[in-house]
């Protein structure tokens, strides 16, 4: 049950009639040596942190450390509720959730680094948002974090999810990917679909510089992971739809990961370029550390 990259993921799904969440718990099992229930406890307890770090974002009253975000989970919400969204009712709750898990992040909140803390709104915000509206059920989440947990191993182990290395396509890009995939599986999607999904995320984000400013994760960031939501809810339509990625998972990892090394420096979580060295990115950073 071990696998090293997306076609052999594939290969074993197919050989095995299983999905991916399958075929990834099957590998914690024999491969890693974990204890079934043990494993299933734990990714239940990510997931109730995960749906807390919502919850608590949506109450409002959050500080963060350097005071550039807090509060704007809780206005798209209200939003979301006095208003018909301009992006549609499920599109609009996983960008405000995964805003608010930013914020969650950004206070020093417990939240899940799935797959990094700068990334962390991503995964919640398309979950709880397909959850509410399809009404799933906690043990079929819990399932489908499996299925986004073996593509952020793949790019883990043949990639990077760090900003400072590949900039913020690794970071929200895989973040937007395992959703893509997970979403694609909970929608009656094939192990293919799914990997086609989490492909044509990357492809959409590819390029995307990590530049926050002040040096901190919270803006751009915050508004990144809104994006991540929407890219992957958008990806496993696309991938539901029958529209393959013209990109296989694998070339499409590594050409991320090719892109983020060839990154300038100053793009990749320095703090030196992009949004973070505008005059009132310059003058936010001075006003934090003053």
């Amino acid at each position: 049950m071990n696998f090293t990259s997306g076609a052999a993921l594939l290969a074993l799904c197919e050989k095995n009639n299983m999905t991916i969440s399958e075929v990834m718990i099957q590998r914690e099992i024999k491969v890693i040596g974990g204890d079934p229930n043990e494993i299933m406890q734990r990714m239940a307890h990510s997931y109730e942190i995960m749906k807390n770090a919502v919850k608590t974002s949506l109450e409002g009253n959050i500080t963060t450390m350097g005071g550039l975000i807090g509060g704007e989970a809780c206005k798209m919400h209200h939003y979301n509720q006095e208003a018909i969204p301009v992006c549609g009712t499920i599109m609009a709750k996983a960008a405000a959730y995964a805003m608010g898990v930013l914020e969650v992040n950004a206070s020093m909140g417990l939240i899940v680094a799935a797959p990094t803390a700068g990334s962390s709104g991503v995964i919640p915000g398309t979950f709880l948002a397909v959850q509410e509206d399809f009404k799933f059920t906690d043990a079929q989440m819990i399932d489908a974090l499996f299925n986004a947990g073996a593509v952020g191993y793949l790019v883990t182990r043949n990639a990077t999810v760090a900003g400072a290395e590949g900039g913020c396509q690794a970071e929200i890009g895989t973040a937007s990917a395992m959703a893509a995939s997970a979403v694609t599986q909970l929608m009656g999607g094939t192990p293919k679909q799914c990997l086609n999904a989490a492909s044509m995320t990357f492809s959409n984000l590819l390029g995307l510089v990590c530049d926050p400013v002040g040096g901190l994760v919270e803006a751009p960031c915050q508004k990144r992971n809104a994006l991540g939501a929407s890219n992957a809810l958008v990806c496993a339509q696309t991938a539901l739809s029958g529209i393959g990625s013209l990109i296989p998972f694998d070339e499409m990892v590594d050409a991320m990961f090719r892109v983020g090394k060839s990154l300038p420096t100053e793009l990749r979580e320095t703090a030196l370029g992009g949004s973070a060295v505008t005059p009132t990115g310059c003058q936010l950073c001075q006003s934090i550390f003053h």
